[in-house]
């Protein structure tokens, strides 16, 4: 019985197929930071196109200590004067959110899968 051998040709070509194929499958979003200032007593409008997984920065310019709180408990963020904090968003669907200083303070976030 005779075996053939590989050309390298036939490799190329087969290594061009395989890169064009994992080329075409979709990868997943890749999460995304955005940012959310809090001045004169407001929050900033929330940012459009969140998605689970992305990360909310909170900046507060203001000389008071603010939080950013969800109602639903999944996140508090502590800004005391000129202070930054961080949360990832863990849940798609609506997020209200407000100060506990300043209830007045609210806002919400709409966040996709």
């Amino acid at each position: 019985m005779r075996r053939e051998r590989a050309s390298p040709r036939g490799s190329l070509v087969a290594a061009a197929v395989l890169a064009f194929a994992v080329a075409a499958v979709p990868l997943a979003a890749e999460a995304k930071e955005h940012t959310i200032v809090i001045q004169k007593m407001r929050f900033g409008t929330a940012p459009a196109g969140l998605r689970v997984g992305d990360t909310i920065v909170w900046v507060n310019r203001d000389p008071v200590r603010h939080t950013a709180t969800a109602r639903d408990k999944s996140f508090n963020v502590d800004l005391p004067p000129n202070a930054r904090g961080k949360t990832v968003l863990k849940r798609a669907g609506t997020i209200a959110f407000y100060c506990v200083f300043h209830p007045a303070m609210k806002g919400a976030l709409r966040v996709a899968r």
